[in-house]
């Protein structure tokens, strides 16, 4: 792993602590396991995604709301994929 790649996962690890053990739960465990599947362009939705407010993050991820951004609704759709039961 290069130290531009090891130093970019560390800021999304960071971004990805919200304080909100749900919000914690789901984007720190796609970060761990669902993250490393995505391409350049999936990686930078992926950031767009973390710059919702934690109550719209929450709605979004919990399907309560649909993100207007149609590539930030597929981040969102590759995030409930991983964590199906």
């Amino acid at each position: 792993m290069s130290e531009s790649t090891d130093i970019n996962r560390k800021r999304l690890a960071w971004q990805c602590r919200r304080g909100m053990r749900e919000l914690d739960e789901i984007l720190g465990g796609f970060l761990a396991t669902g993250f490393k599947q995505l391409d350049e362009q999936g990686r930078t939705h992926f950031s767009k995604l973390l710059e919702y407010p934690d109550s719209v993050l929450l709605e979004i991820l919990i399907g309560r709301m649909t993100a207007a951004d149609r590539d930030v609704a597929h981040i969102v759709w590759q995030i409930r994929s991983t964590f199906a039961p």
